[in-house]
């Protein structure tokens, strides 16, 4: 396999002559905070190639041995690392433990594929080409975002879905945990949101424009306080950060199914279609108590400094006819009854910066008053405005997240043959094409009418999304996500002249023997499978 079937394809990859042979005396080397990553390291080898990799300290490193060190000293770049693979011996070394542990990613994707399998099927020795990678990455969010509130997905394959975020050097895992048609987040004093919210009688059937009627079989499903503990736990092994995301003033019919009284209309079911709801929280103190109960359970239960709100797509029509919201619009001295949305928000964002977190929501949070200039906003409507430019000349940083090319519940191509999906084809090609913009830092951009307009905000990053209307189980989630998620976490790595220089359809190969040796569902080049097709 050539080196540069590395993805995302390193910053600089120098080839040399010899190799590496890790053997049954191969030790990994490493002290203090470098030694959990050496354990690390351990763990994801140890299966695949029959190597125990005992962990010693770095004084004791020889001739044969993986070496992982620290040199805060470099700290210019935190998440830098420096991979030395000589015929002697491989060297890590990183001026953090994130740095560190994508090093350790890299170094993966250089044993041969077989080395990803869950057992040995080969005996020792096992052979890697010696090479020097000099890498860093582009960006400081590099996400995937995995909706488990309109299917719900197992534990284990949050988990598993994670490593591959890991193995792709991203390092921010979204996870969209409420919405219209369902609720995964326990909450001990709202025990409802469980037994009640959490579970839908049934699911549409056919295109989200076209229903063709509901398939008949209830589904739902939550996550325990201690589960949801443990995915944070295991994503910060792997130097991921775990965000959580709770959305309102909309998407909350799941929530409204449980408890009515936050709502206006009276008693709901939870939404058994697919697209956004008109029923949403009531402008009453209940739901002022609501929100604050959920949001101090999100801040306990997750250590991520950063907290997503939503604040996506809320319908201002029951607002609109309602007395009791027009009063309260006009006890608060709001211009409308519309900017409640921003009253709402503002008043979580309040909570969460108390709490020593930063509020994130998706780019409607910037109308009817907008938010505080420290929430991140993630720009996704590319169909209506140029919603970035908008946030960052407001002062917000952003995370770019276009429908276009970053949603992958979208068509892989124009194939009938294609399983159901949302609005849209995003084909490999698109989503390698895309570019998140300028690198993070202050710039300057084009407003509609070809200006220079000044940003003060930053763009932080990018992420994939994972919508799953249309992905019923974690094998649907499998093939709409790869393998364009090469493409994202190339996006969010790499920078752009190193992709231009060293396409990602040619390091291809490599990377898709690595995920038939993991067992991933993956999308083939030309097509479905017949088990993947149309159901």
């Amino acid at each position: 396999m050539n080196s540069l079937d590395l993805v995302p394809v390193p910053r600089e990859v120098q080839r040399r002559a010899g190799t590496f042979a890790l053997k049954h005396s191969t030790r990994i080397a490493a002290d203090g905070p470098a030694a959990d990553t050496a354990l690390l390291l351990q763990e994801l080898l140890r299966p695949g190639t029959g190597i125990p990799l005992p962990v010693v300290p770095a004084a004791a490193r020889a001739e044969g041995d993986i070496v992982l060190l620290l040199t805060p000293d470099d700290a210019g770049e935190p998440e830098a690392y420096t991979l030395d693979i000589t015929p002697e011996r491989v060297e890590i070394r990183a001026p953090s433990t994130a740095g560190l542990g994508w090093g350790v990613q890299t170094l993966r994707q250089l044993l041969p594929a077989e080395s990803f399998r869950s057992t040995s099927v080969a005996p020792p020795p096992v052979t890697l080409a010696c090479v020097r990678v000099e890498d860093a990455p582009r960006f400081p969010w590099r996400g995937l975002m995995l909706d488990v509130a309109r299917h719900f997905m197992p534990k284990d394959f949050v988990l598993r879905l994670i490593d591959l975020a890991a193995l792709h050097r991203l390092n921010v895992f979204h996870l969209h945990l409420t919405d219209d048609q369902g609720w995964r987040l326990a909450v001990p004093s709202w025990p409802g949101l469980t037994s009640a919210g959490a579970w839908r009688r049934e699911t549409p059937l056919g295109p989200v424009d076209a229903p063709t009627g509901h398939d008949g079989t209830p589904h739902g499903g939550f996550y325990t306080l201690a589960e949801l503990r443990e995915m944070a736990a295991y994503a910060a092994r792997r130097h991921i950060t775990l965000v959580p995301e709770f959305g309102f003033p909309g998407h909350t019919q799941a929530a409204l199914g449980a408890y009515p009284e936050l709502g206006q209309a009276g008693p709901v079911e939870v939404r058994t279609r697919w697209g956004h709801s008109p029923h949403v929280l009531a402008p009453n103190p209940e739901a002022l108590r609501f929100i604050s109960d959920v949001l101090d359970v999100v801040v306990d239960t997750f250590p991520s400094p950063y907290v997503h709100i939503g604040g996506d797509e809320c319908r201002r029509d029951e607002w609109r006819t309602s007395g009791y919201a027009k009063a309260r619009a006009a006890e608060l001295g709001l211009a409308s009854v519309d900017a409640l949305q921003s009253w709402f928000l503002r008043y979580g964002i309040d909570r969460l910066s108390a709490a020593g977190r930063r509020a994130v929501g998706w780019d409607q949070v910037l109308e009817d008053g907008g938010v505080p200039e420290s929430t991140v906003v993630m720009a996704w409507r590319d169909f209506a405005a140029d919603t970035a430019s908008e946030a960052l000349a407001a002062g917000h940083d952003v995370i770019q997240c276009p429908t276009r090319t970053t949603y992958l519940d979208h068509a892989q191509s124009e194939l009938t043959s294609e399983p159901p999906s949302f609005y849209g084809v995003a084909t490999f090609d698109d989503v390698a094409a895309y570019d998140p913009g300028p690198d993070s830092g202050p710039n300057p951009a084009s407003d509609s009418d070809g200006g220079a307009v000044e940003r003060r905000g930053r763009i932080l990053g990018t992420q994939g999304h994972l919508w799953t209307e249309y992905m019923r189980n974690p094998r649907d989630v499998e093939y709409m996500a790869f393998p364009r998620l090469a493409a994202i976490a190339e996006a969010a790595w790499s920078g752009r002249d190193r992709r231009l220089s060293s396409p990602l359809a040619g390091r291809m190969g490599g990377y898709l023997e690595r995920l038939d040796a993991i067992g991933i569902n993956y999308r083939p080049w030309d097509g479905p499978h017949p088990w993947q097709r149309s159901r």
